[in-house]
């Protein structure tokens, strides 16, 4: 219910395909105690893979839960010689400490037992590709890595394979053209069992913005098989290079048409972003003139005309054509900032938000029936309305778009979605601040 912009290394800003805010809880941290470090992370998570002994770690005083500055204990950083005869190469490999459980006390993450998730249930990998002469890893991915734990921790949203992070900023800050990731199970490291709990290992994969926009049109994991076919794009490893120039389509179009066939074929499995929105209800006037409802008084119409709203009723018939109906989930009026995809719900529901004070049953909160409604959109969410009718109306399913800056959400959904209270007869309605 994982991508919303992100800032550029550091933290994740609010309208990326994963935004966050920066208040993270300054209460209730307790200082490391003195001799209290990890047990033994290394042992307990042995990835038993073809690196060479000479790893590195970039270290921090005490993790941001512990009081420290940033939120992962440390980034181990490997040399790993790659295998040459399947066109391997050799890489840097980076492993995160910190978004699993590595204390067992509860301090920083709730012991739920060995066989249930260890922490968050999984640490963060990245593969970048070692240039010739470099005798040391770059230590700007753990920079990143730092900046992706930051939104887990003070969200509570966890990843998984094929979740996508739009990032609008080269990964290490030069003018490479890998400005976005991916997610995916890293290809050696397995998942493992710890004294407190089970943990897998979710690799970064740098990409283009074509490559991105392939995701969300589609899916992660199709344009991740799209990059495993293509060498100088990742390779079976997913490795990074971010001295890429070409996207996977430019190196090879017909890739360009599997994206396009699996669009049409399977639409999109992007449920949901969070993003600048909001909605006005245009059925009763405005209450003052600095109301935004005032500017569609006068000479702007109030309603659609017969023919748009022909139109958009025949769209949504349109996803009738597809047997199957996808159940909407309820959104509460509080809702964090997460970006929502077709999946099981993490460790909180990427909608659910603890920041609000007054807490309203979902029940109680009444449906009303409105006439025309005003919606405001900014550039880039904007630009996500194709994928909104192409990949996800016309398949049956549903759309939604959850403000950055407050509780407003607006749902976009098909006839055949069950649990919405928006109907042919009555296309617009509200409930609370959720607009569909």
């Amino acid at each position: 219910m994982a991508e919303e912009s992100l800032p550029r290394r550091k933290e994740l800003p609010a309208g990326s395909a994963a935004s966050a805010t920066d208040a993270h809880a300054q209460s209730g941290r307790r200082v490391r105690r003195r001799g209290s470090g990890p047990t033994a992370p290394s042992e307990n998570y042995n990835p038993r893979h073809a690196l060479r002994p000479r790893g590195r770690s970039r270290r921090r005083p005490s993790p941001a839960p512990l009081g420290g500055p940033d939120p992962l204990d440390y980034v181990s950083m490997y040399r790993n010689v790659g295998s040459p005869s399947t066109n391997i190469p050799e890489h840097w490999h980076y492993v995160s400490f910190g978004l699993s459980d590595l204390y067992g006390d509860s301090r920083v993450h709730e012991f739920t037992g060995t066989d249930g998730p260890s922490g968050f249930g999984f640490e963060l990998t990245f593969r970048l590709k070692r240039e010739t002469g470099e005798s040391a890893p770059p230590t700007w991915p753990a920079e990143l890595m730092q900046g992706l734990a930051r939104y887990v921790f003070q969200s509570e949203n966890t990843f998984c394979s094929g979740d996508h992070v739009s990032w609008h900023s080269p990964l290490d800050s030069s003018e490479s053209r890998i400005q976005h990731m991916l997610l995916t199970e890293d290809p050696q490291m397995q998942p493992v069992r710890t004294p407190f709990g089970v943990v897998s290992f979710l690799q970064i994969v740098g990409v283009c913005t074509e490559e991105l926009h392939s995701a969300q049109q589609w899916n992660g994991q199709g344009v991740l098989e799209l990059l495993r076919t293509v060498p100088v794009a990742g390779g079976p490893w997913l490795i990074t290079d971010m001295r890429r120039g070409e996207t996977i389509f430019e190196i090879d179009p017909h890739l360009q048409e599997r994206v396009d066939k699996g669009i049409e074929t399977d639409g999109s499995n992007l449920s949901g972003v969070s993003a600048k929105c909001a909605w006005d209800d245009l059925s009763r006037p405005p209450e003052d003139d600095e109301d935004s409802r005032s500017i569609c008084i006068g000479s702007q119409p109030r309603r659609l005309s017969g023919k748009d709203t022909e139109q958009i009723r025949e769209t949504l018939r349109r996803g009738l054509e597809i047997n199957s109906k996808p159940v909407l989930p309820p959104i509460n009026p509080q809702r964090q900032n997460g970006l929502t995809h077709d999946r099981a719900p993490s460790r909180k529901d990427s909608l659910e938000s603890d920041g609000s004070t007054a807490l309203v049953p979902h029940e109680l909160i009444r449906t009303r029936q409105l006439e025309s409604v005003h919606l405001k959109f900014n550039q880039e969410s904007g630009a996500l309305i194709p994928l909104c009718l192409r990949g996800r109306l016309l398949h049956g399913r549903h759309f939604t778009y959850k403000s950055i800056t407050g509780d407003m959400a607006i749902t976009f959904v098909s006839t055949g979605v069950e649990g919405a209270f928006a109907t042919e007869e009555h296309p617009y309605a509200a409930h609370g601040p959720w607009l569909q």
